[in-house]
């Protein structure tokens, strides 16, 4: 049982982690563009307006996500309480893939509402 909860607090640091980035994106983007640190991609880099936008955009986004992926992990564990130890593990597995799958999803909306916000430019249309 002990297994269980160890496994349950793993799932749930991915989702953690995308509502604590997400609120710190949204409001705390980086103040400059930057190669190493934010949401990092060349239509974002453009000029100070897509960067902006682009961080306010995805940190919603991971924030919003991050919820749902949250309770939704939270209660793929359910059915899974009382079975056994690699049942367990291989649940875990798969529901880690499925975050991860979620979490680089989240590249293509950003990206479509930067190309429909900014031309080539980076200016607005």
């Amino acid at each position: 049982m002990m297994f269980f909860w160890f496994m349950l607090v793993c799932d749930l640091l991915v989702p953690l982690i995308m509502i604590i980035t997400g609120g710190i994106m949204w409001k705390h983007y980086p103040k400059d563009i930057n190669g190493l640190i934010g949401y990092r991609t060349k239509r974002s880099r453009k000029n100070m307006d897509t960067w902006k936008f682009a961080h306010e955009y995805f940190g919603k986004l991971w924030l919003k996500t991050g919820i749902i992926l949250l309770i939704v992990s939270a209660l793929a564990h359910i059915p899974f309480i009382h079975s056994s130890e690699n049942t367990i593990s291989v649940m875990s597995i798969i529901l880690c893939m499925i975050q991860c799958a979620v979490i680089v999803s989240t590249i293509f909306p950003t990206e479509n509402a930067l190309k429909k916000t900014f031309d080539d430019n980076g200016n607005r249309r």
